[in-house]
């Protein structure tokens, strides 16, 4: 079933969710590991988040050994991009200094 708005703004209404596509957005692919250490939020939380954006389309997840990197799905409708996209660049200050932070680390947090 085809991604309409009220389900994309229901998703993104959530600001753990919100901020992982904002993330994603920034920095094309991370970890889990990395979200995590960027949201300081567990890792099943941030799991369980990213459960709903992979199963709504917006994120595809690619296995690397043990752990699975995550991206913005090329699917997502113009629509919704554009949507995220004006996002982004609203905070993205804020989200250069947190893909920074994870980039001084080798680009991973702690797993990779």
């Amino acid at each position: 079933m085809p991604l309409n708005a009220l389900q994309l703004f229901k998703i993104l209404s959530d600001e753990t969710r919100l901020s992982i596509v904002l993330l994603l957005r920034e920095s094309g692919e991370l970890c889990v590991c990395d979200l995590c250490t960027a949201l300081q939020q567990s890792q099943p939380k941030i799991s369980r988040h990213l459960a709903m954006l992979r199963e709504s389309g917006l994120l595809l997840g690619r296995k690397q050994g043990k752990w699975v990197h995550y991206c913005l799905s090329p699917h997502i409708p113009v629509w919704a991009a554009r949507v995220i996209e004006h996002a982004w660049s609203s905070q993205r200050d804020d989200l250069q200094l947190m893909a920074q932070k994870l980039g001084t680390n080798g680009g991973t947090a702690n797993c990779c």
